[in-house]
C-alpha cells in the first residue's frame, strides 16, 4: 500500500494557532532518532521562539542552540534556564545494551532532568514512555482507556524503566510545586526503530502462542513527533497515548504481510524464550512475548479532543515496517547474518523457539563461547 505524500502528512497536522512569540523548548537526546526529528520540526515552526538542543554530540539542526553534555550531569540545570518546556527524549532503549546499565542511565537521566528543570524555572516537562506500561493481559479492554490502570511489570525489555520514569514524573509536581509533567505513550513505534516488537516481523514465521489473541496498533515516528509538538505547545497535557486509529487482528497482519504463522503451546514458547535469554542467545526476555500474545490497544481520545489526527493508518505503518526490515533475519529475537538465516529458515525458527541443545551449541560455537 502506498503511503500519503510527506507534504500531505505535514499539512494535516499544521496548527491553526496564529504565529506568536511562542515558547522556548529544550529537547534532550536531540542528536538522533525521535529527538532529532522533533528538534528539526520545532526549529521550523513559527510557533516556537527557540529550540535548545541537548545531547552528548552535536546534531544537524543548525537553527537550534546546542549544548553538549550528558543528561545525568546536574550542570544541565544551567543549560535549561530560560526554557519554558523540556521534552525529555534521552532514553536508551537499545536491545543490545546491558540491562542494569540501561536502567541506571534511563532512571538517573529522567530524575536529573526533572530536578534540573524545576531548579531552572521550567514550567513543563514532557516525558515519552510507551503504551506498554498498560501491560499486555488477556482481560484488557479493547481499546484501553488512557486512564486505565498501569498493570505492566518489569519483565519486558525497558518496561520497568518506563514505569519508573512515570513514577518520577508523578512525584515531581509534588516535590516541585509549579512544575507540570506531561506523559506521552506511543503504541508500537515504527520508523528507524529496533525493538523486540519490530524484530517480530523479521522472523521467517510469525510466532503465535496457542490460545492467545494478538492485536496490533502501531505508531509511526512522524505521528509521535507531531504529538510531541502538541505537548510542547501545551495543546494537550496530562497522560495520553498516541498511535494509529483502531487496530489489526493477527489474521489481518498475516494476510497483509504474507508471513505465515508458527503456533506453539504457551508453556513451550515461554519456556524456550526464557532459556534462550538466560544463556545469552537472545536479547529479549520472555516477558516481551506477552506483547505479541495479548491485547494492549489504547484510545487516543485526548489527542483527538485537542484536534490532532494520525497521518498514518495501521496498514500503512505495517507496510512501512516490512519494507524497513526487508533483508533482516531474526530468529527468536536474535539477529542472524545472511548465511545463518539461509541455514536456519523456517525450520530453524522452530528449533530456536523450542530451545534445543543443537541450536544452543551452534550459536555458542559461532560466538566463540
Amino acid at each position: 500500500m502506498s503511503s500519503p505524500d510527506p507534504q500531505v502528512r505535514a499539512a494535516r497536522n499544521i496548527s491553526t494557532r496564529p504565529a506568536g512569540r511562542g515558547p522556548v523548548v529544550a529537547v534532550t537526546g536531540a542528536a538522533s532518532g525521535v529527538g532529532a526529528l522533533l528538534t528539526a520540526r520545532l526549529a521550523a515552526s513559527e510557533e516556537i521562539k527557540q529550540v535548545v538542543a541537548i545531547d552528548e554530540r552535536r546534531g544537524e539542526v543548525s537553527e537550534a542552540q546546542w549544548h553538549i553534555l550528558d543528561v545525568r550531569d546536574p550542570a544541565i540545570a544551567e543549560k535549561l534556564r530560560g526554557a519554558d518546556v523540556v521534552v525529555h527524549l534521552a532514553v536508551d532503549l537499545d536491545l543490545e545494551s546491558d540491562g542494569a546499565a540501561r536502567t541506571a542511565y534511563n532512571v538517573r537521566g529522567a530524575q536529573t532532568v526533572l530536578t534540573a528543570a524545576a531548579a531552572a524555572g521550567v514550567h513543563r516537562v514532557v516525558l515519552c514512555t510507551s503504551a506498554m506500561v498498560y501491560g499486555a493481559l488477556p482481560d484488557n479492554d479493547i481499546p484501553l482507556s488512557e486512564d486505565a490502570e498501569l498493570r505492566a511489570t518489569a519483565e519486558a525489555t525497558g518496561v520497568g524503566d518506563m514505569l519508573e520514569i512515570e513514577r518520577l514524573g508523578r512525584r515531581a509536581p509534588r516535590a516541585h510545586p509549579g512544575l507540570q509533567v506531561t506523559v506521552v505513550r506511543p503504541a508500537v513505534l515504527v520508523g528507524g526503530t529496533d525493538t523486540a516488537l519490530t524484530r517480530y516481523f523479521e522472523s521467517p514465521r510469525l510466532l503465535v502462542v496457542a490460545g492467545s489473541r494478538p492485536t496490533w496498533q502501531f505508531c509511526h515516528v512522524e505521528d509521535l513527533v507531531s504529538a510531541l509538538e502538541y505537548a510542547a505547545l501545551e495543546k494537550v497535557d496530562g497522560e495520553f497515548a498516541v498511535g494509529c486509529d483502531g487496530w489489526l487482528e493477527q489474521e489481518e497482519v498475516e494476510e497483509l504481510s504474507g508471513i505465515r504463522r508458527m503456533e506453539l503451546p504457551s508453556a513451550v514458547a515461554l519456556g524456550a524464550a526464557a532459556r534462550l535469554h538466560r544463556i545469552g542467545l537472545t536479547p529479549s526476555p520472555a516477558g516481551d512475548l506477552a506483547y505479541t500474545m495479548h491485547p494492549w490497544v489504547v484510545s487516543v481520545g485526548r489527542l483527538h479532543d485537542a484536534g490532532w489526527r494520525p497521518t498514518w493508518t495501521n496498514e500503512e505503518v505495517l507496510a512501512a515496517l516490512l519494507e524497513e526490515v526487508e533483508g533482516r533475519h531474526t530468529v527468536a529475537g536474535r539477529r542472524l547474518g545472511r548465511k545463518d538465516a539461509t541455514a536456519a529458515g523456517a525450520a530453524g525458527a522452530t528449533v530456536a523457539l523450542l530451545g534445543t541443545a543443537a541450536l544452543v551449541r551452534q550459536m555458542r560455537k559461532r560466538r566463540g563461547m
